[in-house]
């Protein structure tokens, strides 16, 4: 099951840092030796870019979805944990200060897209929105949606809904 978003390989990230790859939203293989796929955020901060890993092993759905974007990237009190207040969210995101970048890196993409493809397609959307919106005030926007696990993970064992 894939979305929209063009494939990205480990080789291609230095890309997304030096300005020749445009930000937005893309899949991401993550390969069993890819170590630089856990040291993306490490990555990210040396070039004056506000990372964020998004874990979504084990989210079945919106609301799991919702819960973890809320911790993962520190969203304000007020963020209302529904698919606008996401978008509001992602379309300021001053509580990041003022980067020269954002990276998210959503790992376990594959397993919330198979539980939920349509809670996935969703986001997916809003985060090219975000992508589309920074774009156009010149602030790079990458949200890369992880396939496979991260380095050094098991997969979680399948729960019967």
């Amino acid at each position: 099951m894939t979305g929209s978003a063009p494939e990205l390989s480990v080789r291609e990230l230095p890309r997304l840092f030096d300005g020749s790859l445009p930000p937005g939203v893309y899949r991401l293989r993550a390969e069993p030796d890819a170590a630089e796929t856990a040291d993306l955020p490490a990555r990210a901060s040396t070039v004056g870019w506000h990372p964020a890993l998004l874990e979504l092993t084990g989210v079945r759905g919106k609301s799991e979805f919702l819960d973890r974007c809320a911790a993962a990237l520190d969203l304000p009190g007020w963020f209302g944990r529904n698919w606008d207040a996401l978008a509001d969210c992602l379309t300021d995101l001053s509580w990041w200060g003022e980067p020269a970048g954002h990276l998210l890196v959503a790992t376990g993409w594959r397993g919330f897209e198979t539980a939920s493809p349509a809670d996935a397609a969703t986001a997916e959307e809003i985060l090219a929105a975000a992508a589309a919106y920074w774009s156009a005030r010149s602030i790079p926007f990458t949200a890369l949606l992880v396939q496979g696990l991260p380095p050094g993970s098991s997969p979680a064992p399948d729960v019967q809904p």
